[in-house]
């Protein structure tokens, strides 16, 4: 069976995308279903490239149970948009970047808003907490775990996992 390939893409890819990553790698692992995905994620910019997610977010996520280990790339279109079935934007900027970004219609196919999976449909976008303090980043783990869990359960109806 292929793999299900997932790219998480936010504005600098060291708050928002590298969390999704942890914790959609943490619910695949959890189920036993880590061999059928490939989990990465990358930024609209540059900015942050080569750096590892920002301390604040890697504390928050720690005391959770997840590990942010990625380190900050900028979106391949030329790459990225052939190679992953789902491109998954956390707001509304992210999507129209993206779109922007996508070389064809196939590709705009492929992109989503993180949101979109979250059941309890409180939350519009996943919020960007660079600026703001603890309870900023604890809403963006809260909201990812909901999404995360509903983009699995999306999945696992299409592939029957």
């Amino acid at each position: 069976m292929d793999k299900t390939r997932i790219l998480f893409v936010c504005l600098g890819n060291i708050c928002r995308s590298p969390s999704a990553e942890a914790v959609m790698k943490s619910l695949v692992q959890k189920e036993g279903i880590a061999d059928f995905f490939e989990i990465d994620s990358a930024g609209i910019i540059d900015a942050h490239e080569g750096e590892p997610a920002d301390a604040r977010m890697k504390r928050h996520a720690i005391i959770r149970g997840y590990q942010l280990t990625s380190i900050s790339r900028p979106v391949n279109a030329a790459h990225d948009f052939r190679h992953f079935d789902m491109i998954i934007g956390m707001d509304d900027q992210n999507i129209s970047d993206l779109m922007r970004l996508a070389p064809d219609e196939t590709a705009k196919k492929k992109i989503f808003k993180m949101t979109d999976f979250s059941h309890s449909g409180h939350y519009g976008i996943v919020p960007d907490p660079y600026y703001g303090g603890d309870q900023g980043f604890e809403m963006v783990l809260d909201i990812l775990e909901e999404a995360c869990e509903g983009l699995l359960h999306h999945i696992k109806n299409q592939h029957k996992y």
